[in-house]
């Protein structure tokens, strides 16, 4: 369930107890471990404990520390480790311009040439990083890391550096240190970073979250690290889990199996995948990019039967609603959603619907009263202030007289459903207050902005 994406297995006390700390990991739901070399001898060691646990891989690489001791005979040792059929990536490696124990001058020297190995060997790179922040970003771009990708591995900057990092392509990994005192930059960019930008590391032996702090660290303690997460973004450890296990998963080329999903959990609402077909060709949607929602897979083979969701869903008690999202229009399968919402209310659900609010141009009539009774919320994609703007950014077959359409759905909607919001993505340029106008102008409407990036 929980991939410690940092971990140092092969230093005391950890490596004394090896099978121990693997086996505590797996008790408490870490599945996958990278051990991460910091010189030629302790990757070595990384690839032989790697080698001896399924679900634990190495990093090879030389530590900012000990950059110094870079030499021919260290890269192409290097070279060869990374051969490995567990290595899943270079380093740890990069600038620490606070101890300072190698020249600056090797450090940086040590840096580009374990970059440029990772981009021979087509392996991410983690990054050591401290209180060389700027350093790091531009030797990153001036080496082309990019191509590889990596981590920022114990993340120590604020917001804008880990924007400019995600950029690079690099993913950002959180230790425990988010649990301590005088964290309040780091959780901030946590908190404003798309969670599938965010890694989770023990970093052990170091830096034991709360409640184990000064203590040994170890793999086992992650969750502690994704509980944090989980608070500071307001999802659930599950969410923050399963999303970060399938970065990493990517990130390091580890072939995952995955379920195609009808019906999926985040937080506690249960939503309901019927189709990927969708009325809008927005700009903006991520299924441009990936079928991939908070870790969840939604590309589907076929459309599902009112009987196969039902299945799925079982009991709908546990989960505070059944929302009808996934990624396509729900409102396409309308006869389906009335279906399924009518036995959800039967068996005391609460029901929301996301949509576009264009079902009655493609049904040729108000679909609203159908939902009187069935549904008790909908989130209405409204996404501009005016028919221009819509039209660029949600173009569809219907053209001009879609916007308007739309508009007099939200108008309608509030004398079928109790609870009605119209929605807009934060898209850079857009006049999202000019759009919360709109919205609240309707009686009976409220507004949410949604966060550009951040699907689900």
């Amino acid at each position: 369930m929980f991939f410690d994406s940092h971990a140092h297995l092969d230093m005391p006390p950890l490596a004394e107890a090896e099978d121990k700390v693997v086996s505590r990991a797996r008790e408490a739901g870490v599945t996958r471990i990278v051990t991460i070399g910091i010189d030629p001898d302790s990757s070595a060691k990384g690839v032989g404990i790697a080698h001896r646990h399924a679900g634990v891989y190495a990093s090879v690489g030389l530590h900012p520390h000990d950059a110094s001791g870079l030499t021919e005979g260290a890269l192409s040792r290097l070279e060869e480790l990374a051969r490995c059929d567990k290595v899943v990536a270079i380093g740890e490696t990069g600038l620490d311009f606070h101890r300072d124990r190698s020249p600056r001058d090797a450090q940086r020297a040590s840096f580009r040439e374990q970059i440029r190995l990772a981009r021979r060997c087509n392996l991410p790179v983690i990054v050591h990083d401290r209180d060389a922040h700027d350093e790091v970003l531009s030797i990153l771009s001036e080496e082309r890391a990019s191509e590889t990708g990596g981590i920022i591995h114990c993340f120590s900057g604020d917001l804008a550096m880990a924007r400019k990092a995600a950029a690079l392509n690099f993913m950002i990994s959180i230790p425990g240190a988010i649990t301590y005192r005088g964290s309040e930059t780091q959780a901030e960019a946590v908190r404003r970073l798309p969670l599938e930008r965010l890694l989770i590391e023990t970093d052990c032996p170091f830096l034991a979250p709360v409640p184990h702090r000064g203590k040994t660290n170890e793999p086992s303690y992650v969750p502690l690290v994704a509980a944090k997460i989980a608070e500071i973004k307001g999802v659930s450890v599950e969410d923050v889990a399963r999303i970060t296990t399938l970065s990493a998963l990517r990130l390091f080329r580890i072939p995952a199996e995955e379920e195609v999903r009808v019906a999926y959990k985040i937080r506690n609402s249960l939503y309901l995948n019927l189709t990927n077909r969708c009325t809008n060709a927005c700009t903006f949607c991520a299924k441009r990019r990936d079928y991939h929602v908070k870790g969840h897979l939604l590309r589907l083979p076929g459309e599902p039967t009112v009987a196969e969701v039902l299945a799925l869903v079982g009991d709908p008690a546990p989960y505070d609603e059944i929302v009808f999202c996934g990624f396509g229009e729900p409102l396409l399968r309308l006869e389906e959603v009335k279906e399924i919402a009518r036995k959800m209310k039967e068996r005391g659900a609460k029901v929301r619907v996301n949509t576009d609010g264009l079902a009655n141009l493609v049904h040729g009539r108000d679909v609203l009263p159908e939902l009187s009774g069935l549904v008790d919320a909908l989130s209405v994609s409204l996404n501009a202030p005016d028919a221009e703007t819509y039209a660029r950014i949600c173009p569809n077959r219907y053209g001009a007289s879609s916007f308007a359409a739309l508009l007099d759905f939200l108008r309608e909607a509030p004398r079928h459903v109790p609870s009605v919001a119209a929605t807009a993505v934060a898209l850079p340029g857009l006049d999202t207050e000019a759009v919360r106008r709109l919205a609240e102008s309707i009686p009976g409407v409220s507004f949410r902005p949604r966060s550009y990036n951040e699907v689900g």
